[in-house]
């Protein structure tokens, strides 16, 4: 350990060496092994969303939209799938037939007595995927969100989401954000699918 001039801050001196180490020895990884640095780095650290108020740039793909989708909706939904932050998620099923559904919600207000956008957004799927006769495994949400739109309201509706969720036994494995203008939506839409494992209906025999 070295100090630098003027200052008493300890500095390492080799600290370039070791960074190039690191990136050396990152190139060595096979892909699981990659997935799960990224897992166990993303667990480490806490995203915060600092602004009050959706902005434009929560939907441009970039910094904002990264933090965003860590901070609000991983923080919410958290899975093992999940949590790899790829653009789809591969999923295990148990054999047999899948039923799949797609639903969009757009209800004002978004609150209501008994409920919001979000807990709907979750029942409405999985009781589509019910009446299918499956048993639901996983969804997926996308979420169209007006600029301006309160952060602790999405808060809210994402934590009804996750709650909804847990009590369906579900998870929500993968989603999308877009950010529109202001007064070009009523605050937040939401599109939901879902995909169930169909379940063999036993058949009666008749008793002679």
């Amino acid at each position: 350990m070295t100090q630098d001039l003027g200052s008493s801050i300890p500095v390492r001196a080799n600290w370039a060496e070791e960074a190039v180490a690191a990136h050396a020895g990152a190139e060595h990884l096979t892909r699981e092994e990659q997935v799960l640095a990224r897992i166990a780095k993303a667990r480490a650290r806490k995203p915060r969303i600092k602004e009050e108020r959706i902005t434009l740039s929560h939907g441009a793909g970039g910094k904002a939209t990264q933090t965003l989708v860590e901070a609000v909706f991983l923080e919410a939904f958290r899975n093992p799938v999940l949590e790899q932050l790829e653009d789809g998620a591969q999923l295990t099923t148990p054999a047999g037939r899948l039923a799949f559904t797609t639903d969009s919600y757009v209800v004002s207000p978004l609150f209501f007595p008994g409920g919001d956008i979000g807990d709907l957004a979750v029942n409405g799927t999985v009781n589509d995927l019910a009446m299918c006769g499956a048993r639901p495994l996983y969804l997926s949400c996308g979420f169209i969100l007006e600029e301006g739109f309160p952060v602790a309201d999405l808060q809210r509706i994402v934590a009804s989401m996750a709650a909804a969720a847990t009590v369906a036994g579900v998870q929500i494995v993968t989603g999308d954000t877009k950010v529109v203008e202001r007064g070009k939506a009523d605050g937040c839409y939401i599109t939901t699918a879902g995909v169930g494992l169909l379940v063999k209906k036993n058949k009666k025999k008749n008793v002679e």
